[in-house]
């Protein structure tokens, strides 16, 4: 199928006309050259930008669904919801909770990986948040169920090779002498820090010691101060370090959005949602693992006034960079897909559109509004003229 009338991001972030070609699932050729003599299968993006899908890399849940459920369809409606805001690929993030329902929620997002076709976007693993964390920075996650590092209980969740476990976040003053910090890291496992009391010393360690990415950042985590730069000094500060950014509005403010653009940079950022279960649905009473959660606007809060997660689609959140901090296209990339398909190891097949990639693609309006997905060649997502949504469309 060739994609037509479309726009392609150029390598020093201009626009230009172009076509996608792809067969099979895979992208077979995207260039600015026309094609004339095409006879086969046609589609006109109605000169929309085409980006790589967005690659959620901490996400909680959607449209009602979340991935700590004991239910073996979250995975697949969460999923299902995604390409909805351009999202082709997702780890499934967990909460701080048992033992059991940890290993339950593993259990049913492995089932949904071995089962899931074409048409939604992709589980690509998970993201342990917890619940390995300090009390103290407990945030939205249950403190009941907080624990010391056990390397025994992560290979009790996913086996002796860690399959599967992409990212985890964890408190780095929790584990001592930074053992496990090392280990999974030696065993490819980006270690993360979150949820934390650690000071900029204590972070460098366990940066030293293979710690390199920051969990929401700026939030769960010492600030800046000018006589302890803490774990939001230490990204600013550390170039070795990537930062997840929840580009809401609210997590950060947009001060603090246009600051870390500016200091931190693209190349060193990951734009994520840290969605929960409401995301998509109307304003109300929600939960996140046994907790209540009130959901107004934009805002999802505990009765405490604690934020739990958030409601960010992943187009909005470029919308929001580019108003505050005015990100290029190639920015926006970086930011959606580049840095998390590198950081995962999966950018010989995701994160750019490139002849003998996955045929992940978004076509979005300047303004970032999302007006096609395709998942692995499938068309799952499509606006049609009325600015109706209509999904999982069959070309």
């Amino acid at each position: 199928m060739l994609i037509k009338n479309i726009r392609l991001v150029q390598p020093e972030g201009e626009l230009a006309d172009g076509t996608i070609l792809i067969e099979n699932g895979r992208i077979i050729s995207a260039s600015t050259e026309p094609i004339d003599d095409w006879s086969g299968e046609c589609f006109d993006g109605g000169g929309s930008v085409a980006l790589p899908g967005f690659i959620d890399i901490h996400i909680h849940g959607a449209a009602g669904a979340d991935f700590m459920d004991d239910d073996s369809t979250a995975a697949g409606k969460v999923a299902a919801a995604l390409p909805a805001e351009g999202t082709t690929s997702f780890l499934a993030t967990t909460l701080t909770q048992s033992p059991e329902r940890i290993s339950s929620s593993i259990h049913y997002g492995r089932t949904y990986m071995k089962g899931s076709g074409e048409g939604a976007a992709e589980m690509l693993g998970f993201h342990l948040e917890g619940p390995f964390i300090h009390p103290d920075q407990a945030g939205a996650q249950p403190s009941a169920y907080i624990c010391e590092p056990s390397m025994d209980q992560m290979y009790e969740w996913f086996g002796d090779t860690l399959a599967d476990l992409k990212i985890i976040t964890m408190a780095p003053e929790q584990d001592k002498n930074f053992k496990i910090t090392h280990e999974l890291n030696e065993r490819g496992v980006i270690v993360s820090a979150g949820h934390t009391t650690a000071d900029y010393k204590t972070l460098s360690e366990a940066q030293a010691a293979g710690l390199s990415h920051l969990t929401h950042y700026g939030n769960a985590m010492r600030g800046l101060h000018h006589r302890e730069i803490g774990v939001v000094g230490a990204g600013m500060l550390n170039k070795e370090l990537f930062c997840e950014i929840i580009a809401d509005g609210i997590h950060l403010s947009p001060d603090m959005l246009k600051l870390v653009v500016q200091v931190i940079g693209p190349e060193r950022l990951l734009l994520i949602t840290d969605s929960m279960r409401a995301k998509g649905l109307p304003d109300g009473s929600y939960t996140l693992g046994d907790q209540k959660v009130t959901v107004s606007g934009n805002e999802a809060i505990l009765a405490d006034g604690t934020l739990a997660g958030s409601m960010l689609k992943m187009n909005e959140g470029l919308r929001q960079l580019k108003d505050i901090a005015d990100i290029t296209w190639t920015d926006a990339i970086a930011l959606s897909s580049g840095n998390a398909a590198r950081r995962l190891g999966v950018f010989d097949r995701k994160g750019s559109i490139e002849r003998g990639k996955d045929a992940d693609i978004v076509l979005v309006t300047e303004d970032f509004n999302v007006q096609y997905t395709f998942c692995r060649g499938k068309m799952s997502f499509a606006h049609d003229s009325t600015g109706r949504r209509k999904m999982n469309l069959d070309m």
